[in-house]
């Protein structure tokens, strides 16, 4: 089996604390999924877009650990009209 790098092994810890944290949230876990899915695509060997990604996901992480956060608000961009929706 081979080795994760210390960059894989990362976002893994990060993953399994988003997923533990949202826990009992309504919504939050299934936005936890898709956000991570979505950026399973970024290259390996692009590694100052990998680290930035991580620490966006460590300062979300933060915030959503506090108590007073219920669920998450999704911004989507409606492909026919061009515009935002919530």
């Amino acid at each position: 089996m081979p080795r994760h790098t210390k960059l894989q092994l990362q976002v893994l810890r990060l993953y399994k604390s988003f997923l533990r944290s949202a826990a009992g949230r309504p919504g939050i876990p299934d936005h936890v999924k898709s956000e991570f899915k979505k950026n399973a695509t970024v290259p390996k060997k692009n590694i100052l877009q990998i680290e930035y990604l991580i620490r966006r996901a460590e300062r979300q992480l933060q915030l959503m650990s506090k108590p007073s956060v219920r669920g998450v608000g999704v911004f989507e961009r409606d492909s026919e009209n061009k515009q935002v929706k919530s």
